[in-house]
């Protein structure tokens, strides 16, 4: 383990940055028309993203600077929070129902998304577990059963609110862990095979979710109901061309796409800003993770290691769904995008985590 410390990763930190500082300047330029229709104020959605991003980057400043093996003492304790947080969520009276689904706890327009802080909660928790020198997880029974007992847990709480897109993000960032801890390949794929098939019973079990799936594989089949998002952003992406109809100028923005400063945000970019601007939002965050997994690789402390993965992995995975949801490649699930998309617990959690993964930084060889 290096204990020398030094500087953070330079590149990560200029990623992170840019990043949030044009998540800032599309939120007002996506969102704007929205904002002056339902609250009079054209920069309201941007005030409000800017007060979060200050609170997330106050929050990253101190996450850069905490030895991030700290965590590893409150990683427990944070897991139990993170899972009373699920379970208060479900009451009614106590859990705000937003989007039809009980994932909010807060008063008025303020609240949290306790799904978001279980994404970290469990990042945190298996890293500490599974970095145990004495814990073979390529026993099946003894070592993979039971992280994945605690992830189905979690999974399944989160999908009680119901919230498939945040559980799947913290899902496949567990899972990433689990596999760079060592898990055997053919586990894995047994396990792969049961989780396909509780996908598509999830998707069975509730008919929205199968309307979703079968709008997403023909969105004209039903233009104005399950297929209209999907239609509106491609309206929206199709027209930017190479260079974009310009910042500001997105006519798709005027109630055609659906919250268009959240999970559709790169719709709007696209249109504004055209490939150009797609391209170098998806250079940025190829860059972040390229940073985030050297550090990875280059840490000799298992738990810093594992860590920097399951981070790393929550960014990537989020961006995967958002973008592929965006271009059509994927049904609709409502996960935003990261450091761009408008939300006030998603980003601060994004920024609180991604100040570990500098820290971590601070450390690598």
């Amino acid at each position: 383990m290096n204990n020398n410390r030094q500087a953070p990763d330079l590149w990560l930190l200029i990623c992170i940055m840019a990043l949030l500082a044009l998540g800032l300047v599309m939120v007002y330029s996506a969102g704007s028309v929205l904002a002056f229709h339902d609250h009079g104020d054209k920069f309201y959605f941007v005030k409000r993203q800017l007060f979060f991003a200050c609170l997330g980057l106050v929050s990253m400043y101190f996450t850069s600077k905490i030895d991030y093996r700290v965590w590893k003492k409150y990683s427990k304790l944070a897991l139990l929070v993170c899972f009373f947080l699920l379970v208060i969520v479900l009451i009614p009276g106590i859990g705000v129902v937003r989007g039809g689904a009980r994932s909010w706890l807060g008063i008025s327009s303020f609240g949290i998304q306790p799904s978001e802080f279980m994404k970290l909660g469990m990042i945190l928790f298996l890293s500490r577990w599974l970095s145990k020198q004495d814990y073979d997880i390529t026993s099946f029974t003894r070592g993979l059963l039971p992280p994945l007992g605690l992830i189905g847990l979690a999974f399944g709480l989160i999908m009680l609110q119901p919230d498939l897109g945040t559980g799947a993000v913290m899902l496949g960032a567990a899972m990433m862990i689990v596999f760079t801890a060592g898990a055997k390949m053919k586990h894995l794929g047994f396990l792969a095979l049961g989780g396909a098939a509780g996908f598509v019973g999830l998707i069975l079990a509730a008919p929205y979710r199968l309307k979703r799936i079968t709008g997403f594989l023909d969105p004209w089949s039903d233009p104005l109901g399950t297929g209209y998002q999907i239609i509106q952003s491609l309206y929206a992406i199709g027209p930017g061309g190479l260079g974009g109809l310009g910042l500001g100028m997105s006519r798709q923005k005027y109630a055609y796409v659906p919250e268009p400063q959240t999970d559709f945000i790169f719709s709007i970019l696209a249109e504004e800003l055209g490939f150009i601007g797609g391209l170098i939002v998806l250079l940025l965050f190829a860059a972040l993770v390229w940073r985030g997994m050297r550090v990875a690789m280059t840490i000799s402390d298992g738990f810093g290691s594992l860590l920097a993965v399951g981070i790393v992995g929550m960014v990537a995975i989020q961006v995967v769904i958002n973008i592929g949801v965006v271009i059509g490649m994927m049904p609709v699930t409502g996960i935003t995008l990261p450091l761009i998309s408008y939300g006030g617990s998603s980003l601060t959690l994004m920024l609180t985590a991604l100040g570990i993964l500098l820290n971590i930084s601070r450390y690598a060889r």
